[in-house]
């Protein structure tokens, strides 16, 4: 790896892919970093080493006693501690590499943070909290998703209780739309960037905090397809009712089910997933919704499949052999159902109980079975 700051940089080696044999001739920005990057993993190591010892040397009663020892460690790790942060101090307070090697190095200290040296936890988490989001480095150096992933990552992995995570999560992203109100364009793609990363790691409350954040503060700020994304937690979030879908166009109705409307099926518990046979995920999907609909059904759950064909032989294609409500207006995005429920990707799934309620938006039949094993089946033992 270079560092590409705008330097005058020469290469000599046998090949880029024989990476060992590279030499850097000209560009000392990268020398340095070069420099860095062969002795600070070493440090790391080394202080992990020295804080496991110190731990032994305060909790076990065979060496809680010996002081010098104790001393000596604290000592090491200071120094080890010190001669990191010089390495960094004596750079040009105004060069690319001092700022990448920072924020480098936040990012790197994470695993390491949250599992050996948990003490650092909150002041890694206020490290994040203080970095200047908005600032054009940032994004060029494609540091940006390592940032927001980390910082969220180390929230979640801190060994607080949940309560506590979606505080702590909430907090932080209270920080990031104050810093990036007046910057539309980096506020979009950062939001909608870290919505998606809560929404695939299920962190739902913090989620649905940003949705309403968003909407209720920031709406004029806010593009359409970020917009669209959030009204999830605001028409279709938990304790709501869903919308009813009408099943008079174009319906395949297994054997024993004759409801017109979503709101006339006799169940404890319905699914709705939307999605479409030239979805690949949704191909993906099916099989695992074969295999798990016959148990679901069995403990109170019917599901329905709105699907996003366009046409009668795609839609019987894909559905027709699920054995369970389908229907579609051949629509596809433009469907009425499809706006009712925000749906801006497939697959997408909502439980709703017997009265419509929206309970969960399950992100995967295996979440879904799990939610079906423990309040329905392990709840009934």
């Amino acid at each position: 790896m270079v560092i590409l700051s705008g330097e005058e940089l020469e290469l000599k080696g046998e090949a880029l892919s024989v990476p060992e044999s590279i030499e850097i001739v000209k560009g000392n920005e990268n020398r340095l970093f070069e420099q860095y990057a062969g002795e600070h993993p070493r440090r790391v190591q080394t202080l992990s080493a020295w804080i496991y010892l110190n731990q032994i040397y305060q909790s076990d009663s065979l060496f809680a006693m010996q002081e010098e020892p104790r001393k000596a460690i604290t000592q090491e790790m200071g120094r080890i501690r010190r001669e990191d942060n010089a390495f960094i101090e004596e750079l040009d307070s105004d060069s690319y590499l001092r700022w990448y090697l920072q924020v480098r190095k936040l990012v790197n200290s994470v695993p390491v943070v949250a599992q050996i040296r948990t003490e650092e936890i909150p002041q890694t988490i206020q490290g994040f909290r203080e970095l200047d989001h908005t600032d054009e480095r940032l994004h060029r150096s494609g540091l940006l998703g390592d940032v927001i992933e980390s910082h969220v990552w180390l929230i979640e992995n801190s060994g607080r209780s949940l309560d506590s995570v979606f505080v702590e999560l909430d907090h932080s992203i209270d920080i990031l739309t104050d810093q990036l109100a007046f910057e539309p364009a980096l506020f979009n793609e950062i939001m909608e960037y870290l919505f998606d990363l809560l929404q695939q790691r299920s962190l739902y409350t913090s989620s649905e905090h940003l949705a309403l954040s968003l909407l209720d503060s920031y709406s004029d700020l806010i593009r359409s397809r970020l917009a669209s994304k959030l009204e999830i937690y605001r028409t279709t979030k938990p304790g709501n009712t869903a919308p009813d879908i009408d099943f008079t166009k174009s319906t395949l109705r297994p054997n024993g089910i004759i409801a017109t409307r979503l709101s006339e099926i006799d169940a404890d518990y319905i699914l709705v997933i939307f999605a479409a046979g030239w979805c690949p995920h949704c191909r993906q999907m099916k099989p695992e919704l074969l295999e798990h609909y016959p148990a679901w059904r069995e403990a109170g759950v019917e599901v329905v499949l709105v699907s996003l064909d366009d046409s009668p032989e795609s839609f019987e294609q894909f559905a027709s052999d699920l054995n369970l409500i389908s229907t579609t207006d051949f629509q596809r995005w433009d469907s009425p159902m499809v706006k009712e429920y925000h749906v801006n990707s497939i697959p997408a799934m909502v439980l709703l109980d017997q009265n419509l309620e929206i309970l969960i938006h399950p992100n995967s039949i295996q979440h879904m079975d799990a939610w079906v094993d423990w309040y329905l089946v392990q709840g009934k033992r």
